[in-house]
């Protein structure tokens, strides 16, 4: 019993290292006719983009619904596979969807 509990504890945790949680996932969103990509870096909490030609760091802030990342100006909201940006609290892109292709 010991023993297949130690593979078992020893093969969750050889997954665990083959997918490092600070691994950064590019993520192609399309808002309307534009395309828009999201680099995810879940070890800094934090999303990096562009918008508008300028370059965004937004850290990961607590959503009662789905996932909020802000700085203080602008907020990315995604919920499932859609997303919406706000600048100074408007919502400046309402109609992101992610490409699963």
């Amino acid at each position: 019993m010991k023993k297949s509990f130690s593979l078992v504890v020893v093969l969750l945790l050889s997954g665990c290292l083959s997918h490092p949680p600070d691994q950064v996932k590019k993520l192609h969103y399309r808002c309307g006719t534009l395309p828009l990509t999201v680099l995810l870096d879940n070890g800094r909490q934090q999303i990096n983009l562009i918008l508008d030609g300028n370059p965004l760091t937004l850290k990961q802030q607590p959503a009662a619904s789905g996932t909020r990342y802000a700085n203080d100006q602008y907020v990315f909201w995604s919920k499932g596979d859609g997303a919406f940006i706000e600048r100074n609290g408007k919502v400046i892109v309402d109609d992101c969807r992610l490409d699963k292709g």
